[in-house]
């Protein structure tokens, strides 16, 4: 495994209906996470920038979750928008020329590709018109990815082992769909894994947000999430 501080490993997705209660969550979670991920919903509600500006006054680390897709020149435009922002990671989402523009103009900020998002399965991938298998599909796109000069991939558990056989040790692979206990069947997520499996089989950071957000005591479970990160990669 890469030499990442084991409590920067945990990313809390902040999927929450404005930058107010995103402050207050903050507030709540202290120092039991380090790294949040600030995506569509807040980016609609307003005082995104502001958002990301506070968290990184607070030396929190920050992934921008907007999936861009459009024009190569507007990608790479908007990537360009975060450099020196404190930004870690920012994704994309799109073909060889989009990840390629992302990562010509990505500065200090590392570019992930999404590669099949944890939603979707078997059937959803028939229906939008790709027949082949996910894993098929998954690594096709993270060695693109690495070929365009992306740093990294979003990808589920469920591939971070193939990923790591078969692609560059150097990509970053982060895993959403992250479930502490079995999945509820309300939960929009299908391709879910433990936190203990995503380690195991491969994945460098995790994403977290419903266990976390929804939680009686976020904060503990925040930390017990902490623990159980600890665990699997030790001091690594």
């Amino acid at each position: 495994m890469k030499m990442i501080p084991p409590r920067e490993r945990l990313i809390f997705a902040m999927d929450v209906a404005d930058a107010g209660a995103a402050r207050q969550l903050v507030e709540v979670l202290g120092d039991s996470v380090e790294f949040y991920k600030i995506g569509l919903e807040l980016f609609m509600s307003g005082g995104y920038f502001e958002l990301l500006d506070w968290l990184a006054a607070r030396r929190k680390k920050i992934f921008v979750d907007l999936k861009f897709f459009d024009v190569p020149a507007t990608v790479a435009a908007a990537v360009r928008q975060l450099r020196s922002r404190g930004v870690t990671f920012a994704t994309v989402h799109g073909n060889q020329s989009i990840m390629e523009a992302a990562a010509a103009a990505k500065g200090d900020v590392k570019v992930l590709a999404v590669t099949v998002l944890t939603s979707l399965d078997r059937g959803d991938l028939d229906d939008l018109g790709f027949s082949c298998d996910v894993e098929k599909l998954v690594l096709s796109r993270a060695r693109r990815a690495l070929e365009a000069g992306c740093d990294g991939v979003v990808s589920s558990g469920l591939e971070a082992r193939m990923l790591r056989q078969f692609v560059d040790e150097r990509l970053i692979v982060v895993t959403p769909g992250i479930r502490p206990v079995e999945n509820r069947p309300s939960d929009d997520q299908k391709r879910v894994v433990t936190v203990e499996q995503a380690f195991e089989w491969g994945a460098d950071y995790i994403v977290v947000g419903r266990p976390i957000r929804d939680a009686t005591d976020p904060r503990k479970m925040a930390e017990s999430m902490q623990a159980s990160i600890l665990a699997a990669v030790g001091g690594r």
